[in-house]
């Protein structure tokens, strides 16, 4: 958006709307309630609070990162990218 590239927007806006693979889920207050302890507890960013409340509200398995600070997180498993790939 910053770079005015409208044609790239709407295709991540496809992808992220449309793909059966992808859910998207609404904030509520309890996920927002969550967020909030884990960003007092782990001194999270507040998107990145919000996310991975949002994760364990959905009972998910584990979350996808590329920030190993989240690892510090005991709530949900924290797989971080940059480990799983092995060069």
């Amino acid at each position: 958006m910053r770079m005015k590239e409208n044609q790239l927007v709407e295709q991540y806006q496809s992808i992220l709307c449309n793909s059966p693979s992808i859910d998207i889920f609404d904030l509520t207050i309890e996920i927002a309630k969550k967020a909030a302890a884990y960003r007092a507890k782990y001194g999270l960013k507040t998107p990145d609070s919000i996310q991975i409340a949002t994760a364990v509200d959905a009972s998910a398995d584990f979350f996808f990162t590329n920030d190993i600070r989240l690892k510090a997180v005991k709530e949900i498993e924290i797989l971080v990218l940059d480990e799983l790939i092995k060069p």
